[in-house]
């Protein structure tokens, strides 16, 4: 039996629109530690992960893993039915066909049951190896979306540039060019660790599509090496997180 309760429905709904446009369909895989998900885009260029640990939970209950097919899109269908300050509880049996969502108001005067079926997923699990990073960045969450909107007018490859002087994105089109470049702040919403200088090219349309968590955090901590692929972070206050890998672009990065 699972059984999983949140006094509010907005942080679901965030996470939920975190990833609808990257997964059409996931697995959603509980343990008696909390939930993970991890799978391909559909286009099997990025990766996403995503860890819910089970104290972030008002209640938390798994008494033997237990893996949910959903279909995201359907799912957040029946999360509109809910207001976001609306407790949500989610129950699956063993060997369930569905999932129930309970939504219940803040005075308990009004109370909604849903049920939406499960899928049969076949998913691989790809192993995610330990990467030591280049470089480090941590900045304003929301600066990062406003960035990568602003450079997709320009071009679709956003070129992302690291050194001890700050990290500077750049693209060029046939319309111009754009270059934005932050330094390290003494107040802290920019932090940089360097151990090498890393220039590399990404897809600038799936940037943007990481930036659907901003609403999940303040910040986010970006993470570059040479020939592995980029990370992107959002953390889920103290209790998980969404982390987005995007392998390089092959091409020029000056080109």
């Amino acid at each position: 039996m699972f059984e999983a309760r949140l006094s509010s429905t907005l942080t679901l709904k965030k996470i939920v629109d975190a990833l609808r446009d990257i997964l059409n369909q996931s697995t959603l895989d509980c343990s008696d530690t909390g939930i993970q998900l991890q799978a391909m885009d559909n286009s099997h260029v990025s990766l996403v992960c995503l860890c819910l640990r089970s104290d972030y939970f008002e209640k938390y209950k798994c008494s033997r893993n237990v893996s949910l097919g959903l279909d995201l899109k359907s799912l957040t269908k029946v999360l509109k039915c809910a207001n976001g300050d609306d407790a949500v509880t989610i129950k699956a049996a063993d060997k369930a066909d569905k999932i129930e969502l309970s939504f219940e108001s803040v005075g308990k005067e009004r109370t909604a049951d849903y049920e939406l079926r499960l899928l049969n997923l076949d998913q691989e699990h790809l192993a995610i190896p330990e990467t030591e990073y280049s470089c480090v960045i941590h900045m304003p969450a929301a600066e990062f979306a406003r960035i990568c909107r602003d450079l997709a007018v320009f071009s679709e490859s956003v070129v992302i540039a690291c050194s001890k002087n700050g990290i500077k994105f750049s693209a060029n089109g046939e319309m111009g060019s754009a270059n934005i470049k932050l330094s390290e702040t003494s107040k802290g919403e920019v932090t940089l660790q360097v151990d090498e200088p890393v220039t590399l090219s990404f897809a600038g349309r799936y940037l943007n599509t990481f930036t659907r968590a901003t609403p999940l955090a303040e910040k986010v901590k970006i993470g570059m090496a040479a020939d592995v692929p980029l990370l992107v972070e959002y953390p889920i206050e103290d209790y998980g997180y969404i982390r987005y890998y995007l392998a390089p672009k092959v091409d020029d990065p000056d080109s």
